[in-house]
């Protein structure tokens, strides 16, 4: 099984086998998120899927806390470097990286990339992490886009963490598509309710995921699940 738990936004902790992976940690600033206490998160890695504050704002301390891994493209882990962070891997698309508990491909993201003090943050990306426990995809924040069929058609995606908020991002109906197309009934909704611009009705997502024949999971803050 692998346990999945909801720190808000896009932000979510990954557990397989004993060992862990952090996306997108955007947790202090975000008020919905009060009540997460980030110094107790523990971590092996931390997987950042592009450079805009709302996915790297705790990137730093985490990691350092757990003198934890950072994964994600060429120029954000070159920027980290020079804030200090060490340990790092740096990928690009396409690539696939094999950690000791898991493997880790780079995929295309429809979106854009700067850093917070305006620097280039390459190009966006989302992940497919494949274990003996599963195989999932976290999009990161994107459009629609034909090549996620191309997810579907090399890997069995057990459930795919989807942006949900439209806006800034797909929303709900694209996200649903999106599913069909990696090949998964099963969706982790994120991106949502962060901002005024990006919130919706839960209810009617959940709807409209069932009409499609889809089961959208949308979880607290602090929620944990197994799948």
């Amino acid at each position: 099984m692998i346990e999945l738990k909801y720190f808000g936004h896009s932000t979510f902790l990954v557990e397989i086998e004993g060992k862990s992976l952090l996306f997108d940690p955007f947790i202090s600033p975000n008020s919905l998120a009060s009540d997460i206490n980030i110094d107790k998160i523990t971590t092996d890695l931390v997987l950042v899927s592009h450079g805009h504050e709302d996915h790297v704002f705790d990137v730093e301390r985490i990691v350092n806390n757990n003198d934890a891994t950072l994964v994600s493209n060429f120029e954000i882990v070159t920027w980290f470097q020079k804030r200090g962070i060490k340990n790092v891997f740096g990928m690009n698309h396409g690539g696939t990286k094999v950690f000791d508990f898991c493997s880790v491909k780079y995929v295309n993201a429809v979106h854009s990339s700067s850093l917070p003090d305006g620097s280039y943050g390459g190009n966006p990306g989302g992940y497919v992490v494949s274990s003996n426990q599963g195989t999932f995809y976290y999009a990161g924040d994107t459009a629609l886009s034909y090549d996620m069929k191309l997810i579907g058609d090399s890997f069995d995606i057990d459930f795919a963490i989807l942006p949900i908020g439209d806006n800034f991002t797909m929303g709900i109906t694209d996200a649903l598509k999106a599913a069909e197309f990696v090949g998964t009934d099963k969706i982790i909704g994120m991106h949502y309710d962060t901002f005024a611009p990006i919130e919706i009705n839960k209810k009617e997502a959940k709807s409209e995921a069932v009409k499609s024949g889809k089961e959208l999971i949308l979880l607290n803050i602090g929620e944990s699940i197994s799948l």
